[in-house]
């Protein structure tokens, strides 16, 4: 594996603009490690599609521009994977369904817009749960991703491609879409960076829909500095999302890079935590801790009462609004169609025989519920009954934030456990949200950092952070410093940890 490949995106900027490398070079490198390592029985598979002629010719146009002198974006010519629930012009956008299999959008998602205009090369996209609907990468139509760090387990979910294609070097940027932790917890188990940012804060136009008050996109990277790098490239108004905020993506980076928690308030969250959580996962949250008191923040427990309640109201919000926007999947206007083998041929009929053949279990699982939950004589005992913990979930939040400037809590309460260990219980695995869905229910953003090595099985776990909404900058700044103290401590970052990925470089060297 060539060593260009491990460098962060921010180093790999700074070698761009200094010509020690092309950016013709750079995405080589990665399309030939996505050739070696993505493919075959025992490959990640993070990959859905890959974008080989468009990244190159991408890239060298940046190379012919910065070699005329003309002022280029800092990540002009670093690559970067997107998750197919993203829409993009000139490659399929599935959401790792059948039901979309071998679609085409006819426009650019707004992201993907500042993508191009950053001139960042587009690897390809990856692979999901299908719709977004998991939490292990196993829902996908087309098969599972794997974890870098061990090939038999999963690497997260429903943004598992992005965060393996990330751990695995095959992309030093990812996008994902975050619903209930869709982006953090795959960060956790990977031992990768994910963010969801405040709601609205970056567009959700061309980012296919599950729950609409829920959905973020945000960045997936290997350190806090580069996810800030591109969170500030993806962020800012747009009027085509009509719950966009108007606020400017600045002062992240200059966050990340100010690294500074002296004299801050961090408050724990007492209901995240405890019974659940893996001894190993905890053991890594005090140690980090540790290291922030050190480092000068005051670290004072906060209580969250209605967050005991957040998984049971988000699985009835989230499946109501995803009944509601998976409808427009009816084998009529895109996508599949399949027809009745007998019988009258009419709408309803083509609609249900597309629809069973299309959907996977889980999909068809969560429409159902959402149906139900929405029906006449249970919506107000369900789904409004839900949006009222919601908004009591949201009042935890504001009186917490009255406290300290950020929150802090393990972001998965287990590490990755093994492929098909939890595919035939949903229950137990929908609990792997459980750290993570309270910030989705109230807009606030989150980030997950690596937090170490749990000692049971040496896989790694996840430290989650939280502001108050429209204050994302704050997670960056306590982030960055708990990432260098943290490094220190294992004497480099986390991914040269990682047994599968010596496995995955001999693999790479051998083909």
């Amino acid at each position: 594996m060539t060593e260009l490949i491990k460098h962060s995106a921010a180093a790999l900027a700074a070698k761009l603009a200094a010509r020690e490398v092309s950016a013709v070079e750079l995405t080589q490198a990665h399309l030939d490690r996505i050739a070696a390592v993505d493919g075959g029985e025992r490959g990640i598979h993070a990959f859905l599609h890959v974008n080989t002629a468009e990244a190159l010719a991408v890239a060298a146009d940046v190379d012919e521009r910065r070699a005329r002198g003309e002022e280029l974006h800092e990540l002009a010519g670093v690559p970067i994977a997107v998750k197919d629930l993203i829409v993009t012009v000139g490659q399929p956008t599935t959401a790792g369904s059948k039901i979309l299999e071998g679609w085409h959008s006819p426009y650019d998602a707004t992201v993907v817009k500042k993508l191009r205009a950053a001139r960042m090369p587009i690897l390809g996209k990856t692979n999901l749960d299908e719709f977004a609907m998991g939490s292990s990468t196993e829902h996908s139509a087309y098969g599972p991703t794997r974890n870098p760090w061990d090939l038999d387990r999963i690497p997260g979910g429903s943004g598992g491609g992005s965060a393996a294609a990330v751990a695995s070097f095959e992309a030093p940027l990812a996008l994902g879409t975050d619903t209930g932790g869709s982006i953090r917890q795959p960060g956790a188990v990977t031992g990768t960076v994910g963010v969801k940012p405040t709601y609205g804060g970056v567009s959700r136009y061309g980012a296919i829909a599950m729950a609409s008050s829920l959905d973020q996109i945000g960045p997936v990277s290997r350190t806090v500095l580069d996810s800030a790098l591109l969170h500030e490239v993806i962020g800012g108004h747009d009027p085509f999302d009509s719950t966009s905020l108007t606020d400017p993506a600045t002062g992240l980076v200059a966050a990340a890079r100010l690294g500074n928690v002296k004299g801050m308030k961090i408050g724990v969250v007492k209901e995240l935590g405890g019974e659940g959580y893996q001894a190993g996962v905890e053991a890594r949250f005090a140690d980090s801790l540790e290291m922030l008191r050190s480092a000068g923040a005051e670290i004072v427990e906060v209580s969250c009462p209605n967050f005991d309640y957040a998984l049971g109201a988000y699985y009835l919000i989230m499946p109501s609004e995803a009944s509601s926007n998976l409808a427009k999947f009816d084998g009529v206007r895109y996508g599949l169609r399949v027809l009745p083998e007998d019988g009258p041929m009419t709408i309803e009929r083509v609609m249900g025989s597309t629809r069973a053949a299309g959907f996977g279990d889980e999909v068809k699982r969560r429409i159902i519920l959402g149906t139900y939950a929405l029906s006449a004589g249970y919506y107000d005992a369900y789904y409004g009954s839900a949006q009222k913990v919601r908004t009591l979930i949201q009042r935890d939040f504001d009186a917490a934030f009255a406290q300290v400037d950020v929150l802090i809590s393990p972001t998965a309460p287990t590490t990755a456990f093994k492929l098909g260990e939890k595919l035939d219980d949903p229950l137990a695995m929908y609990l792997n949200d459980v750290a993570t869905i309270p910030a989705n229910m109230a807009g606030v953003p989150g980030l997950s950092l690596p937090s170490g090595l749990a000692d049971e099985d040496g896989l790694p776990a996840g430290i989650q952070l939280l502001a108050p909404v429209r204050q994302d900058a704050r997670l960056y700044r306590v982030g960055a410093v708990l990432e260098t103290m943290l490094e220190q401590s294992w004497g480099g970052p986390i991914l040269a940890k990682a047994p599968a990925l010596a496995e995955l470089a001999k693999t790479t060297e051998a083909k």
